[in-house]
């Protein structure tokens, strides 16, 4: 029976470069000869890509945190299901751009409960806990420039300056309250930097070390 294998997020506010850093992680871990399967959130199967559909459209925008935080879970809940768990169990990596700490920053920060949080959290993925959760942290005033300049402000982010801090805030919180997980990752360096960052704990954290000679 093949090793499991491992789990890794990017997590942070809109702009911080987390697709971009999934990609250019998935590419590295290829070239080692790893499987790889790259997947996002909200999506990442057919159904969580249709529920992804409805959640970033002005309806979806319009919800209240918690119902918003339901249908996150229950697209997060068929994703792990029918894409994380099995590949995982094949012994191929998964690396996920967004995860269950989104819906903790962005709907708990809007006004959906801890409890509640925490229980949607054990309904969907119960203990399909991340390796390794890279944080990429980045100043709300710089993270909305770099989304603009892209002209691809979906709903969630075209919010208040002060919405985008209270997120940032919260990604923080979880980073603090789980420090052997969460790694974070200043953003503001170039792509290339945060690229390497990213590796280096990698290599050092879920890389088998070489074979001695």
């Amino acid at each position: 029976m093949a090793a499991r294998g491992k789990f890794i997020s990017l997590e942070g506010g809109d702009g911080a470069g987390k697709s971009t850093q999934a990609r250019t992680l998935a590419q590295r871990l290829r070239a080692k000869g790893i499987e790889v399967v790259l997947t996002r959130e909200p999506g990442g199967s057919p159904l969580a890509e249709r529920l992804r559909t409805a959640l970033l459209s002005e309806q979806g925008r319009a919800l209240e945190p918690s119902a918003q935080a339901i249908l996150f879970a229950a697209a997060r809940a068929d994703h792990v299901t029918s894409v994380i768990a099995p590949a995982l169990q094949k012994g191929d990596w998964v690396v996920c751009d967004r995860f269950v700490d989104s819906t903790e920053a962005y709907q708990g920060s809007g006004g959906a409960s801890p409890s509640m949080m925490a229980l949607l959290k054990r309904v969907a993925v119960g203990d399909m806990e991340p390796d390794v959760t890279f944080l990429l942290d980045l100043p709300p005033k710089q993270a909305i420039r770099r989304a603009e300049q892209r002209d691809a402000l979906d709903p969630f982010e075209a919010e208040a300056l002060a919405v985008h801090r209270a997120r940032r805030n919260a990604f923080l919180e979880i980073a603090a309250r789980d420090k052997e997980r969460c790694v974070v990752v200043d953003a503001k360096k170039s792509p290339d930097e945060v690229a390497d960052t990213i590796w280096a704990t990698v290599t050092s954290r879920l890389l088998p070390a070489p074979a001695a000679a």
